[in-house]
């Protein structure tokens, strides 16, 4: 906001996500306080406050909701909070290509994926998904202790198997979703 009109401001071109949600820049994060930053940025810029305001300060307020969702949504999930530290560190996120993945890994995903591609069982997905939940738990352990030492090539080794978790995950709501 203007501080002598008060009038909406647009939002900066690239705004560090973490000084937004007023966060440390740390792969640990306070959910609820990131909750209660996110509810009060939304209460102040959102546009149902701004339909009887000058179009233009609609438009900001819009960028600013749009904005405010991708910084939460992005901070709240470890995969996207851990490579967009990433990113803020100058780190390429590791590509699907990048085969560095250990053996013994890439077997237990495809194997998981060969129990999802079988017909419909409820007790091999619920098998399957406390699988997932408990391996994102351990790769989210793993990768706070990554970053916390600094080492962001383990984080991105880390950040590339959780991104197969997520995939996995991904199916499995999939094939849930009753057809």
């Amino acid at each position: 906001f203007c501080p002598g009109c008060q009038a909406l401001q647009p939002p900066a071109p690239r705004p560090d996500l973490f000084r937004l949600m007023d966060c440390d820049r740390s792969f640990r994060i306070d959910a609820q306080q990131l909750q209660r930053r996110f509810r009060s940025l939304q209460r102040a810029v959102h546009p149902d406050r701004f339909g009887q305001r000058p179009p233009k300060e609609q438009y900001y307020s819009e960028q600013h909701s749009s904005l405010i969702n991708k910084a939460y949504q992005t901070l709240l999930n470890p995969l996207s909070r851990g490579l967009y530290l990433l990113e803020l560190s100058g780190v390429e996120p590791a590509q699907e290509t990048d085969c560095d993945a250990d053996s013994e890994f890439l077997m237990e995903i495809m194997e998981i994926n060969e129990k999802l591609a079988e017909p419909k069982n409820e007790d091999i997905l619920e098998e399957i998904e406390t699988l997932i939940k408990v391996k994102q738990e351990e790769l989210t352990r793993e990768v706070t202790a990554a970053f916390e030492r600094d080492d962001l090539q383990q984080a991105k080794k880390l950040l590339a198997k959780m991104k197969y978790f997520a995939n996995l995950e991904d199916k499995l709501k999939a094939k849930k979703i009753p057809s």
